[in-house]
């Protein structure tokens, strides 16, 4: 396949959704690091158990859940609010702008948006601190599909339908394998982005390299 041929298979996508973490950086950077502490010191302070138990608990939630922030409000009733703060009260130096992606990004056609199981403000944090502010059309948080998280469809629902994509006519780049099973069933082209590949019925396409891979796009 030619590299013509390959983004004419992009051709009808009129709506490019991103997700944050690990997708518009590369992991190596290791910003979420910074929150997976976090998380793990919330749940010690708010559930009162030791550290070990907190860890074991933040994999639980988020395997049962979607995300830790989803189980301590299911099971223990927590306002989202302060987690929220918290966790994403983070050190965003050590992120890079990255010149090359934001011209890959700003060539595509149509609209641009980020959807991500942080929240919109922390996302905008991380996308000036790449140099991809004013880059994006929308940018949606969890906050914006009433605290359900990727990977629940209902949370794709909400958050597509308030933006008005067509699902037909997008697609959606992801490091998490799961949160690309509902998109995919809902008609949009995936696109896994990380180290590793996760081959998958639900995957179309797979990259380690997020500006590469749009440059074939356009």
């Amino acid at each position: 396949m030619t590299a013509h041929d390959f983004g004419q298979g992009f051709s009808h996508i009129r709506t490019w959704v991103f997700d944050l973490d690990n997708t518009l950086y590369p992991p190596h950077m290791r910003l979420f690091d910074q929150i997976e502490v976090r998380m793990t010191a919330f749940v010690m302070d708010a559930l009162g158990v030791s550290h070990a138990e907190a860890d074991h608990l933040r994999g639980h939630y988020w395997q049962t859940h979607g995300t830790t922030l989803a189980g301590l409000m299911r099971e223990h009733d927590l306002d989202p609010g302060p987690y929220l703060h918290a966790v994403h009260d983070i050190d965003f130096s050590v992120l890079t702008p990255d010149p090359t992606l934001r011209a890959r990004i700003a060539a595509l056609p149509g609209r641009r948006i980020i959807y991500t199981n942080g929240t919109a403000p922390y996302a905008q944090r991380v996308a000036e601190a790449r140099g991809l502010g004013g880059l994006f059309d929308a940018v949606y948080g969890v906050e914006h599909a009433g605290y359900a998280p990727k990977p629940e469809r209902a949370a794709f629902e909400t958050v597509f339908q308030t933006d008005g994509l067509d699902p037909k006519t997008a697609a959606m780049f992801e490091d998490e394998p799961r949160n690309l099973k509902i998109p995919h069933e809902m008609g949009l082209k995936t696109v896994h982005v990380a180290p590793g590949a996760a081959p998958s019925a639900h995957i179309h396409h797979h990259t380690d390299d997020l500006a590469t891979f749009l440059a074939h796009l356009t």
